[in-house]
């Protein structure tokens, strides 16, 4: 039985990368140490023998270049790209890993010494109804859905149970005149973009004066 992962919830693996090279060492050390002998990654690529010799040699050209010897920064440099270009293909595995079991995916990177990259929360739509300028009147405003776009409104006065259109916008407002005063109406809105016409938005309910 296949996993079916969805992509806007499953944990993203991110590589923090100190841009001092000590701390670009140090840091290295810990993913190792985070996936020796961890259960979860049974055979690295590439593997902590490779990530081991590029953190030596980053190290020994760190080094090199507090004797200001000719050349030594540019070996450091090389040496610590090379560096770099291992933990970017660590990070692919451990995704990777992470992926094939979502339940556990994110224990699975944290375990490896990997930060996890934090999804940004998306507001919800608001849809709101409020009193209109004049009796029987109500003004409606939603979110913008696109550039161009533009908006179909609908009102309900027996509780959803029949819909009667409101005449569209090009703006994501709009007041509607003619209600009944003192009635509860229900209002819902839906967006139209050049990929066609989006879901209806669950109703709101207002008081009309």
């Amino acid at each position: 039985m296949s996993i079916v992962i969805n992509p806007s919830h499953r944990p993203i693996a991110a590589l923090n990368l100190p841009l001092k090279v000590p701390a670009l060492i140090l840091y290295a050390q810990n993913i190792v140490k985070g996936m020796t002998a961890n259960a979860a990654f049974p055979t690295p690529a590439p593997s902590l023998a490779a990530l081991n010799g590029a953190i030596a040699a980053l190290n020994t050209a760190e080094t090199a270049t507090l004797t200001r010897l000719k050349g030594a920064v540019a070996a450091r440099n090389t040496a610590r790209s090379a560096l770099v270009t291992l933990l970017q293909q660590v990070r692919g595995y451990v995704q990777n890993t992470a992926d094939a079991d979502a339940e556990n995916g994110a224990s699975i990177i944290e375990s490896a010494g990997i930060g996890i990259r934090k999804t940004p929360v998306r507001p919800s739509r608001v849809f709101n109804a409020t009193p209109g300028p004049v009796s029987g009147s109500a003004k409606l405003v939603t979110a913008a859905a696109a550039h161009r776009a533009s908006y179909e409104w609908e009102t309900s006065t027996d509780g959803g149970k029949t819909w009667v259109p409101a005449p569209p916008t090009l703006q994501a407002r709009t007041i509607v005149t003619g209600l009944p005063s003192g009635t509860s109406v229900q209002f819902r809105v839906r967006a139209v973009t050049k990929a066609g016409g989006g879901d209806w938005s669950p109703p709101v309910s207002l008081l009309v004066k």
